[in-house]
């Protein structure tokens, strides 16, 4: 499978419960911060939710 580099760009204050709990799930807490992770249909789910907070790139 090809895998997916997620990088968290804006915080998360002032952001729904949902949308938080999505960031921490993928592994983000920083800004800034990137992490790796197989392009599966429920990561892609999870990064389309928050797409607004992260930025994200295909190997």
């Amino acid at each position: 499978m090809a895998k997916i580099k997620v990088t968290k760009v804006k915080s998360a204050i002032n952001r729904t419960k949902t949308q938080k709990r999505t960031l921490e799930a993928l592994g983000l807490k920083k800004i800034g911060q990137t992490v790796e992770h197989e392009s599966t249909p429920s990561i892609l789910g999870m990064v389309n939710k928050v797409s607004h907070l992260v930025s994200f790139e295909t190997k």
